[in-house]
Parts: structure tokens; C-alpha cells; sequence
């Protein structure tokens, strides 16, 4: 049995880790932990950058890994706390980005501007108490390779972004987006997918 899973079984220890990794009702890592763990324990790969307007709240518990050459934007809030954050090689997250994990992004993806993917939901079903108080949802996000996701799009837990596809600026994502297609809208459609025979981008 791993640590990890020996912290998750033990209520009582798995309390007292949480709290001395992230201050009580607050998302953001202690800062002995963004200086003497994360460091050491999440991947960078040569030339990544993460700019210095960057939030950063990743805890040692869940993956967080930049590939090779990628950058993450001034502005931007990374947080792996619900899940795993795993963004490929020569990937750009544009500025003012959100990304909560659970989120796998590919190589060679752009993210402009104001781009929000989230693998979290808030549960809401018991109308008698506060929704803050309840628990939370998760179900993986992943962008495939060579994708271009525009400004101020949202993507949804549980969305899969197909390899080779645009999506369209403003749209909320809300199902899978198959690969080499072009979505758009609220929620966001099929607009567009390529014909390899024709070697053209078809209306569908």
C-alpha cells in the first residue's frame, strides 16, 4: 500500500496533511511547500516556463508536469488539487487561463486568452445545506494533440477535445468534440469537420 492511499484511509491523518500542506478554506499551497516540495516532486521539462504572475496551486499529492518548451501565461491560476494537471510539450496556455485538474493537455496546443477547463464540479443536491459544504465532482479533461482552443472558451469535467480541432471563442463545452472538427456556440455544436478525401474543412 502506497502513502498516499495509507493518508486516504486514515481520516483523522489525511485531515492533518491537508492542513499542514494548505491553509484551512483556502486552494493556495503553504509556501514551505512551494519551496522545499513541489520543486522536487512535479516535472519541468527543458526550456518550459512558467511566468512570474502565475498561480501556481499545485500540492505534491496529484501530478503536475509542463513538457518541453511549453508556457503558461501571466495571470493564469493552475490548480491540482482535485486532480492530476498534465500539459504536454510546446503547448502555450494563453493569458488569464484556468486549468483545474483532473486535465490532460497535448503537444503543440494553443490556449488563448481567458480559457477556462475544469475537471470539477460542485454537488448540489441536497437543498438544505449551503453548496459550499458539499462535496465535489471530478471527471478528466483532455485536450488532444495540435488542438487551438480560442478566447474565453469553457470546457466542462468530462470533455474530451479531439486531436486537430478548433473551438470556436465564447463557446462552453459541455460534450466530446471529435478529432479534426471545428465547434462553436452554447452549448458549443459541430460546425465543421476535414474530408480527408477532399482535403477541405466541410460544413456538417
Amino acid at each position: 500500500m502506497s502513502l498516499k492511499e495509507k493518508i486516504n484511509q486514515n481520516p483523522r491523518l489525511k485531515k492533518w496533511v491537508h492542513g499542514a500542506l494548505v491553509r484551512t478554506h483556502e486552494a493556495r499551497p503553504r509556501t514551505w511547500v512551494k519551496w522545499f516540495v513541489n520543486p522536487f516532486v512535479h516535472k519541468k521539462g527543458p526550456g518550459a516556463v512558467i511566468r512570474r504572475r502565475t498561480r501556481t496551486d499545485v500540492l505534491p499529492f496529484n501530478r503536475f508536469e509542463l513538457g518541453e518548451r511549453s508556457i503558461i501565461e501571466d495571470f493564469s491560476t493552475v490548480n491540482n488539487g482535485s486532480g492530476d494537471v498534465i500539459i504536454g510539450h510546446h503547448t502555450l496556455v494563453g493569458m488569464s487561463n484556468v486549468i483545474i485538474g483532473p486535465v490532460t493537455l497535448g503537444n503543440n496546443i494553443i490556449l488563448a486568452q481567458h480559457v477556462v477547463i475544469s475537471g470539477l464540479n460542485h454537488i448540489y443536491e441536497d437543498a438544505l445545506r449551503p453548496i459550499a459544504d458539499q462535496h465535489v465532482r471530478t471527471a478528466p479533461v483532455v485536450v488532444e494533440d495540435d488542438c487551438w482552443i480560442a478566447a474565453n472558451v469553457v470546457i466542462t469535467a468530462g470533455v474530451t477535445i479531439g486531436r486537430h480541432s478548433v473551438v470556436a471563442a465564447g463557446s462552453v463545452v459541455t460534450k466530446n468534440v471529435p478529432p479534426f472538427s471545428i465547434a462553436a456556440g452554447n452549448p458549443a455544436r459541430l460546425i465543421k469537420q476535414y474530408d480527408a478525401e477532399k482535403k477541405e474543412w466541410v460544413r456538417v
